[in-house]
């Protein structure tokens, strides 16, 4: 139990690495959007693709002790869950949003499930 969600937090680490690094190098290059404040969406952009980093690397730093880390995963998928319904919200003011977008949101909001499967471990661990 305790392997599979380490696992399974680590593959998902591996999204938040990629978009990371991604946004980081291209910024909003790879999006076809012009305009005077370009600049500074842009900057904001890369800017915010750094705190994606930190999320795989705090979760990089909980994984090999994930039975003790709740506090820490509530935190960080916590503030993730929250970027969801910022998303969602914007969809509804917008008017929709890309398939990317949907999709992240659709991920973001099934994170919960590693809090419950992170408490089923912690309680197996203090069992023992």
């Amino acid at each position: 139990m305790k392997r599979g969600l380490q696992i399974g937090l680590a593959l998902f680490s591996l999204i938040p690495l990629y978009f990371g690094i991604t946004g980081l190098v291209f910024g909003l290059s790879l999006a076809e959007i012009e305009g005077p404040g370009l600049l500074a969406v842009d900057n904001q952009f890369r800017y915010l693709c750094a705190i994606y980093l930190l999320v795989a690397f705090i979760l990089w730093s909980i994984i090999p002790d994930i039975e003790r880390q709740g506090r820490t995963l509530a935190l960080v998928l916590g503030v993730i869950f929250l970027g969801a319904l910022a998303r969602a919200w914007a969809a509804i003011e917008m008017g929709g949003f890309p398939d990317m977008q949907r999709n992240a949101m659709i991920v973001e909001l099934c994170l919960p499930l590693f809090l419950i499967w992170q408490r089923l471990v912690a309680r197996k661990a203090a069992a023992a």
